[in-house]
């Protein structure tokens, strides 16, 4: 016993393991340095010497791996979230992934999952949370939302050394249900009787970038005149439009009692536009000839809102403005949306539906691939993927797929009535 508990000098990084006066075997495992410099030791104890080698070898392993716990206090879920959002996540990513991330983290993973420790926090932990979530009403993409956040924060904190694994990577979400008929795109007479109302409306070019082009809102909203270059037919997309975010301009002596986006003193906290996150998204698209006619227009009828304004203009580059100028608003661009399919007694649809319409009509139209991955905005390496998700089969297509296996197999049309007609006569 004498000799168990006799300490010997280690080389540097050895894990030193000994017999205490407690009776208990006790381990110290060199783990790195801290903030300061100075080495950091990781003290464990096991009753026996079994246990704690077991336990050591597991340690220094993760060590090893650069998955072991840091120094310093653990870190609870929520104030890594909190910390993880607003001072790694925002500086680096886009106002909307911020937006969305700082909702999953703010309203549904710090009540859920905020007061268990980093370090202990399990894929059952997770599964729960997207159970009660769902039994509260959320749907299963908002349960997607939150796991795909708690999936992205944990994986920076297992990187940085805070937690050994990524709960969320081992966790089930709950599967998405899809439904096939959750996009369908439009017809072509569904799409004339929305071009006969467009005709009578204000912007009306706006809509028919959409139908015919299949340009997303925010690219579509942030087009400028010196992106479209109507003698030669065509437009560059370079950036989208963002959805405005408000702050109180009332100051706290007198509160407006309003929410920010209503108060009267507001101010704009977010930019109006973002240049577009892929190379993809940067491209020149075609414009065709009614569409050129329909823009000449609009810029015409731009000029002469401008000059009734007079003072009360707000100047912008903007293709598409509101009646005083200024960019148009995604929140009222959608419900114009809403209104026109309203008026044009065409059954209800997001706008986005408008995306799919484009693309499967380029695809019945022939076009290929290549092209309408570059209409579209489709990177090189997704574009097949976006083609399954955007392009749909359609009754007239399988009614002409139907019409060349039958001319294949069994012959051209009037070649069966000849046979007909043989039968008959036999």
């Amino acid at each position: 016993m004498a000799e168990e508990k006799k300490r010997t000098r280690r080389a540097n990084g050895e894990s030193a393991i000994y017999l205490g006066k407690d009776g208990r075997w006790h381990a110290r495992v060199p783990m790195g340095y801290k903030d300061d410099g100075t080495p950091y030791r990781r003290h464990l104890t096991r009753p026996t010497r079994k246990e704690l080698v077991e336990e050591v070898r597991r340690l220094e392993k993760q060590r090893d791996e650069g998955s072991a716990r840091q120094p310093g206090k653990p870190w609870t879920v929520a104030k890594w979230l909190e910390h993880w959002v607003e001072n790694i996540a925002k500086p680096v990513v886009s106002e909307n992934t911020y937006a969305g991330y700082e909702v999953a983290v703010r309203v549904h993973l710090v009540p859920g999952i905020g007061r268990h420790r980093i370090d202990r926090l399990e894929p059952e932990h997770l599964e729960s949370l997207y159970r009660r979530m769902q039994s509260a009403g959320s749907k299963a993409g908002t349960a997607h939302q939150a796991h795909r956040t708690a999936r992205t924060a944990l994986g920076e904190a297992v990187r940085r050394g805070h937690a050994a694994k990524n709960a969320a990577a081992l966790a089930k979400p709950p599967r998405m249900e899809e439904d096939e008929n959750e996009v369908e795109p439009y017809s072509v007479d569904e799409v004339q009787s929305l071009l006969l109302e467009v005709n009578k409306r204000r912007n009306s070019a706006r809509w028919m970038l959409a139908l015919a082009l299949g340009l997303r809102q925010g690219e579509t909203l942030g087009l400028r005149w010196s992106d479209v270059d109507l003698a030669n037919e065509y437009l560059k997309l370079r950036r989208n439009r963002l959805r405005p975010k408000y702050e109180h301009g009332c100051g706290e002596a007198v509160p407006c009692g309003r929410k920010a986006g209503y108060c009267p003193a507001r101010v704009q906290v977010r930019r109006e536009t973002k240049n577009t996150k892929s190379r993809a998204g940067r491209r020149a698209v075609p414009l065709p000839g009614p569409l050129v006619v329909m823009l000449r227009s609009h810029r015409e009828a731009q000029a002469r809102e401008r000059a009734a304004a007079g003072n009360l203009w707000t100047e912008s580059e903007y293709v598409f403005t509101k009646p005083l100028g200024g960019p148009l608003s995604p929140n009222t661009d959608y419900h114009d949306w809403k209104r026109l399919l309203e008026d044009a007694g065409v059954r209800d649809g997001r706008l986005h539906d408008a995306r799919h319409t484009a693309g499967t009509v380029l695809m019945l139209l022939g076009v290929p691939d290549r092209v309408i991955d570059q209409i579209m905005g489709w990177e090189p390496g997704g574009a097949a993927r976006m083609r399954a998700r955007y392009l749909h089969v359609t009754d007239p297509m399988l009614k002409e797929a139907a019409r060349k296996i039958s001319h294949a197999i069994w012959g051209a049309p009037e070649n069966l009535a000849v046979d007909k007609d043989q039968d008959n006569e036999a």
